[in-house]
């Protein structure tokens, strides 16, 4: 395992990080912000293989004993209901919004991480409000011409391991005392 470093979080652009770098985004997150006041926003569905990767991570991060969370694969946010979820979030949570996209071939595996909203559906020409005070978009397959299509003949496998990616980045960063970091 590499060292740890901390993710560089100037201006509002978007930077590409792999997997091993993800806890340094936390960690980012963790020294500006007491895990108490963290929620995670975990949109997606489970109807869809790409798209699961949001209920994945919100129900990773619940097992390993965060609270602030909304979005699961029990009770996922997704386009239908993320309007009336924002709702459940109070005025004083730093919200970290976490979502699947499409992306280019090089970006594929990787996490485009930001100090900004993230507007949900973007990759696949949805219209939803952007959410979130940090952003993560998980890059789970490529774009191509039909996005719906692509996000549901995305891999389970690579889905399911870059929502264990990140669930263990940020029990890593936000547990310090914690036994989860493998």
């Amino acid at each position: 395992m590499g060292e740890r470093k901390e993710w560089p979080v100037t201006g509002l652009d978007r930077t590409k990080l792999n997997g091993i770098e993800l806890q340094g985004f936390f960690t980012g997150i963790r020294l500006d912000h007491p895990r108490e006041a963290i929620t995670f926003l975990c949109i997606g569905t489970d109807r869809s293989t790409g798209d699961a990767l949001g209920p994945l991570v919100g129900t990773r991060l619940t097992e390993l004993g965060f609270a602030g969370v909304i979005g699961t694969l029990r009770e996922p946010c997704d386009a239908t209901n993320l309007e009336r979820r924002l709702l459940e979030i109070g005025r004083e949570s730093v919200v970290i919004a976490i979502d699947a996209c499409l992306g280019t071939a090089e970006s594929l595996g990787h996490y485009l991480v930001s100090r900004q909203p993230l507007q949900p559906a973007r990759s696949v020409g949805g219209n939803l409000p952007e959410v979130g005070h940090y952003s993560l978009a998980a890059v789970v397959n490529v774009k191509g011409p039909k996005p719906y299509w692509t996000l549901q003949m995305t891999s389970l496998y690579k889905v399911m391991h870059m929502a264990d990616e990140i669930a263990r980045a940020a029990a890593a960063a936000f547990h310090s005392d914690s036994k989860l970091r493998k």
